[in-house]
């Protein structure tokens, strides 16, 4: 296992387990196997974790972490805080419902650009509050934008950066791969850690799989990168990539056949709200139902968040 730097801790898994694959808006697996996978995955030597107050799976954090020295492990969660109230809310949910004292990294979720960050800069002062108290020890934004990323920098308080980063750009929605590319290098060269998401593009690039984690893996200013994984097979591919090793024969029979997709029920009443909220254009209402266009959709259940009713699963 690769380990590089955050900040001032050692130790932290270049490979960080993004956990939307193990809630409910991504897997209906049991809390048991869950965990199991979280165990599986931590002593393969992962310690990095990222959740967010969206996926709903703080429960399954806290059963990981119950056993474990909680200084060698490291969470990252996020959420949709603008104001001191909703920082509040956001961070003391995040800290009851996992039992841990402090958070590694807090973000404030899916930013668009520097003045969207302005906008939210209540819940900024807030969760800096948190930082200085050594609640948070660090802050910083998530985004789909090359705009965000470009606008970091403008931004002292943000010190980490979680954009959407795969070799095709799929999901950018406001620019091409060399775009991000070019905001992302400029923003490590003014000392933003960087963490890559969506490197499989949403499952869109599973058939190229070593090539879109090379592709990741091989850019000098990426620190980290973030894979959702929901079976034994995936975690060890995905670490077998890292440390470009060959996926052996049971691996790769496995995960073949692997490939997930965004499925609307049948009894979908067309409130529109999933439309509203997909940054990719991937779903609209035709004739009072959801539909979606599955070569758009980059499968970040946001859209699953929205609906009360349940509607939308990723299978």
């Amino acid at each position: 296992m690769k380990y590089i730097n955050l900040f001032d801790k050692e130790n932290v898994s270049k490979l960080c387990y993004g956990t939307l694959s193990l809630s409910d808006l991504q897997n209906n697996n049991t809390e048991e196997n869950k965990v199991k996978l979280l165990n599986y995955a931590y002593d393969k030597g992962i310690n990095f974790f990222d959740t967010a107050e969206l996926y709903d799976n703080y429960n399954i954090i806290k059963q990981f972490i119950k056993d474990k020295d909680r200084v060698k492990l490291n969470i990252a969660t996020k959420s949709y805080a603008y104001d001191r109230k909703s920082a509040e809310y956001s961070v003391n949910k995040a800290l009851e419902e996992m039992n841990t004292d402090y958070l590694d990294v807090f973000m404030l979720h899916e930013q668009d650009n520097g003045n969207n960050f302005l906008g939210h800069y209540q819940a900024v002062e807030r969760l800096l509050e948190y930082k200085q108290q050594g609640i948070i020890k660090h802050f910083g934004i998530s985004t789909h934008r090359v705009e965000a990323v470009r606008d970091s920098i403008m931004f002292k308080e943000i010190e980490f950066v979680f954009p959407l980063l795969n070799m095709k750009g799929i999901g950018i929605s406001d620019g091409t791969i060399d775009d991000m590319l070019q905001a992302v290098k400029k923003a490590k060269e003014n000392n933003k850690f960087i963490m890559a998401m969506k490197i499989y593009g949403g499952g869109h690039l599973i058939n190229q799989a070593r090539e879109a984690f090379k592709f990741a893996n091989d850019l000098s200013f990426v620190d980290s990168i973030a894979v959702g994984m929901s079976t034994v097979e995936e975690i060890d591919a995905n670490i077998a990539y890292l440390e470009n090793n060959e996926l052996n024969i049971n691996i790769k029979n496995k995960i073949r056949n692997q490939k997930r997709t965004l499925v609307v029920e049948e009894w979908c009443i067309g409130c529109g709200k999933c439309a509203r909220k997909c940054r990719q254009n991937a779903l609209e209402i035709v004739d009072g139902k959801c539909v979606v266009d599955m070569s758009k959709c980059v499968l970040c259940s946001y859209c699953a968040g929205e609906c009360t009713d349940f509607y939308i699963k990723i299978v």
